[in-house]
């Protein structure tokens, strides 16, 4: 695994080349794609969640994931992850080189039979194929199962907390190394946040993966801090604040990378990752998906006198 250079005190996990992009209509030219990442990089950020391995007839934004991986992984540093909903696309994401995978769980029995035509059983015995899989041909990969619409979800309703605790335990019993998650929806609120973030790392301690949170109402980056609060300190966000499952019902809009990394940084807490730089990252977002509106208020309204503050820290 490619190692840090510099602590930080929290990892932001960019995951808008996959799940920013999965939310267009538009495809983004492949080339736009390796300049978008090349400038995620030199801003500073360590882990990228560059494609996910589906079908192209379902995606076709990610049919070029295998070219996409490997140009990522000239970046030496960056952890380079992809998205697998089966074996399948396992198979094809650890040929292809990546340095982690990402399997997405439902707790919402709805939303699972929607999104990978599965039941919640049947995705824990697919996590442990893939797993088995990996510890045979590529043990250095690394695995999260994130238990998507752990807060809610628009096919279903409310979902058991007691679900998403049982489905956590389910995939670490099944051999993943991480289980984060996922407000798909964007329904969670602070105090559900820090409450199933301490009831699922009173279950699985240590293996407690990254916090996910969309933005659909506004209190995504409440929620983020909410989780800091508890224990969290990976966080998955999207430049410009793309992204949105397409088999979720108003699933919009990931947390803002850069309002993310503004209010860590403001606070003290060390992202890695130069703002200035982010920002400037849109122009490459921008350039491959002309015409797709870009979010943020940290971009919108500039940085602040003297940024960065050294009282901060």
């Amino acid at each position: 695994m490619p190692s840090t250079a510099t602590p930080i005190d929290v990892l932001i996990s960019e995951v808008g080349p996959r799940d920013g992009l999965q939310s267009v209509h538009a495809v983004m030219p492949t080339a736009d794609k390796f300049t978008w990442i090349d400038a995620l990089v030199a801003a500073g950020l360590r882990e990228i969640e560059v494609a996910s391995f589906v079908p192209a007839h379902l995606l076709p934004q990610m049919a070029d994931a295998t070219d996409v991986v490997r140009h990522a992984l000239r970046h030496s540093g960056l952890t380079v992850m992809a998205l697998v909903p089966n074996l399948r696309g396992a198979q094809a994401a650890i040929a292809a080189g990546v340095h982690k995978i990402t399997i997405p769980v439902s707790a919402s029995e709805a939303h699972s039979l929607a999104n990978v035509r599965k039941t919640r059983e049947d995705m824990v015995k697919e996590v442990r194929t893939i797993v088995q899989y990996r510890n045979e041909v590529a043990p250095q990969v690394l695995i999260e199962a994130g238990i998507s619409t752990a807060f809610g979800c628009t096919l279903q309703g409310d979902v058991a907390e007691d679900d998403v605790v049982w489905l956590a335990a389910a995939v670490v019993a099944a051999g993943v190394d991480e289980s984060g998650l996922s407000d798909t929806t964007g329904m969670a609120n602070p105090a559900q946040v820090r409450r199933l973030f301490t009831r699922v790392r009173s279950e699985i301690g240590s293996r407690t993966g990254a916090a996910h949170m969309h933005n659909t109402r506004g209190l995504g980056l409440a929620n983020c801090l909410a989780a800091y609060d508890v224990g969290v300190r990976t966080f998955d966000s999207s430049l410009a604040g793309l992204g949105g499952c397409p088999y979720a019902p108003g699933a919009s809009g990931n947390v803002v990378t850069e309002d993310l990394v503004f209010m860590f940084e403001a606070m003290g807490i060390s992202t890695g990752v130069d703002l200035t730089r982010l920002m400037a990252a849109r122009s490459a977002l921008q350039h491959g998906l002309p015409g797709e509106p870009l979010y943020g208020m940290t971009p919108e309204a500039g940085l602040p006198l003297n940024w960065p503050n050294p009282t901060a820290r």
